[in-house]
């Protein structure tokens, strides 16, 4: 009997199937659920089975990777479907990372914006002393909580007081 290497059309050689859904959970640091979740969701392609059993290679536990990078990076998993696709299309796959960072970027700026204003707001409210809050100055609605453009960074900005 003369058994031949599985090719892909590029000429890699394509490893055989044979970790079970338990083994890439384990690698990947995730539940074998998120597993059958991304397979539903189309994220990840439906594995090969064997007597019933899903049967995943190598390959899966990169994609999980890519897929674990692009959700700590704040990208959907639309985001990451499209990510994944691109390295088979043959194209360049900068193209898609770039043009999804480029779109994410002004989110996470606003996300930074909106973290600093509610620093500010929390270390002014350590020095609280109001007896009630209907007198607290930090509850009033000029207070910087709210969504506002960026202010320049010099000391020409309007300063967070407290007075209670």
């Amino acid at each position: 009997m003369h058994l031949e290497p599985k090719f892909k059309s590029r000429g890699k050689l394509v490893e055989e199937p044979t970790l079970t859904i338990g083994q890439v959970a384990t690698r990947a640091g995730i539940n074998a659920s998120a597993i059958r979740y991304y397979e539903r969701a189309g994220v990840l392609p439906q594995p090969e089975r064997r007597s019933g059993q899903r049967r995943y290679t190598q390959e899966t536990i990169q994609r999980l990777g890519v897929i674990d990078i692009a959700k700590r990076a704040g990208f959907t998993l639309d985001d990451a479907r499209v990510l994944l696709a691109t390295g088979g299309e043959g194209g360049p796959a900068h193209e898609q990372v770039r043009d999804l960072a480029q779109r994410k970027l002004p989110e996470v700026e606003a996300l930074i914006e909106r973290a600093a204003a509610m620093k500010r707001w929390l270390t002014i409210a350590t020095g609280c002393n109001c007896d009630t809050l209907d007198v607290c100055g930090l509850f009033e609605d000029e207070q910087p909580l709210r969504d506002k453009p960026s202010a320049p960074a010099d000391d020409t900005a309007p300063k967070l007081t407290h007075h209670g």
